[in-house]
């Protein structure tokens, strides 16, 4: 039974690349009326960005043309009724469709290995959970952006199952792409995000681990609320 009155808390959600974090994200803030920040649309934003103005060219990231680049951008995120979530704006152009390309998948780890982009994305995340009932995913927010987090949840699942998924939603949106690139792309970045220097790819240690390969969202739901009832709720 739902307790009528729980208090506000700060959920943090890391884990790797396509494991359905911002999915699981989503349904959590609809489900308890909280804010959701798709930290990673940030990370795809600032990748795009820099694609479109130079600063990655074939493939190679031009890290001091991105760092110059980032006192223009502008990120906020927008409720879409359409879809009944929020799509992500750079600079008060919705960005939501382009930011999920492989091109931007192909560098994103290494645009959100630079100090600088960092230092201000977590700035930005920061300032939007001061009032707290916020769900956060993303790959540092247990352990960098809100260490102080009350629940935190590092999610994982097999890398066949997390290819497949990620290549079934580009497949849905009409990019021609092959099983085996996005396969590579997720091995390559799961290598990235957990060997950068600044703030890798980790499981803080106060996290519950969800690994959710084989299970449906209303599984993950169910796994979700009972542990939020004992922290939000005091059970």
């Amino acid at each position: 039974m739902e307790c009528s009155k729980p208090k506000k808390i700060i959920i943090a959600i890391d884990g790797f690349s396509s494991c359905g974090k911002s999915t699981f994200a989503k349904t959590i803030a609809a489900k308890l009326g909280y804010i959701f920040i798709d930290t990673g649309a940030m990370y795809r934003a600032v990748t795009l960005y820099a694609l479109e103005h130079g600063a990655i060219v074939s493939g190679i990231v031009d890290e001091e043309k991105v760092i110059a680049l980032l006192d223009d951008i502008s990120i906020d995120f927008r409720f879409n009724p359409e879809r009944g979530a929020s799509d992500i704006y750079v600079n008060g152009d919705r960005a939501e469709g382009r930011i999920r390309t492989i091109e931007v998948s192909n560098c994103v780890s290494r645009v959100s290995s630079i100090r600088q982009v960092r230092e201000k994305l977590v700035a930005m995340q920061q300032a939007m959970g001061r009032q707290r009932g916020v769900v956060m995913d993303g790959r540092d927010i247990g352990t960098v952006v809100f260490p102080n987090a009350e629940m935190k949840i590092f999610m994982t699942a097999d890398p066949e199952v997390r290819a497949r998924r990620r290549y079934d939603e580009l497949l849905a949106k009409g990019d021609s792409v092959s099983l085996e690139e996005i396969r590579a792309n997720i091995v390559a970045r799961d290598k990235a995000d957990m060997t950068r220097a600044i703030s890798p790819l980790r499981q803080a240690d106060d996290a519950v681990v969800l690994d959710n390969s084989h299970m449906t969202v209303e599984e993950q739901m169910t796994w979700f609320m009972e542990r939020f009832d004992r922290i939000a709720c005091g059970r």
